[in-house]
């Protein structure tokens, strides 16, 4: 049996032999089913974070701080800097709002930043 050379399969093929690679490669994607995602794992969260509000507006804050409430971590330090609007907000939304059943305990550690312990996040 006579191998076949380089030659001999390009006159097989021809000229009319012209390859759509993006159709092969959706026909791969679409087979292997890469075009559905796959969901990164639930990373845990930390047990100790830092939030820095400096530079952010109340709505950002709130935010903010209530992701944080909501992600499992169990202490904080909250920094609100000591002059401005947020470190009253925090202290209020802290004693007083939907944020406050999620929060055991606050606690003031300088003029402008909290040390706040979080309820246990039940799954």
């Amino acid at each position: 049996m006579k191998q076949l050379s380089d030659a001999d399969i390009d006159n097989m093929i021809g000229d009319e032999f012209h390859p759509q690679y993006n159709n092969v490669r959706h026909a791969v994607r679409s087979e292997l089913k890469l075009s559905t995602r796959i969901p990164a794992p639930d990373m845990p969260a930390p047990k100790h974070a830092t939030l820095d509000l400096h530079q952010m507006t109340e709505e950002m804050a709130w935010g903010a701080i209530m992701s944080l409430a909501q992600s499992g971590t169990r202490t904080a330090t909250i920094i609100t800097g000591a002059s401005g609007i947020l470190k009253i907000k925090f202290q209020q939304w802290a004693r007083e709002s939907v944020l406050s059943p999620y929060i055991v305990e606050f606690h003031p550690i300088n003029n402008g930043s909290f040390s706040v312990k979080f309820k246990k996040k039940i799954a």
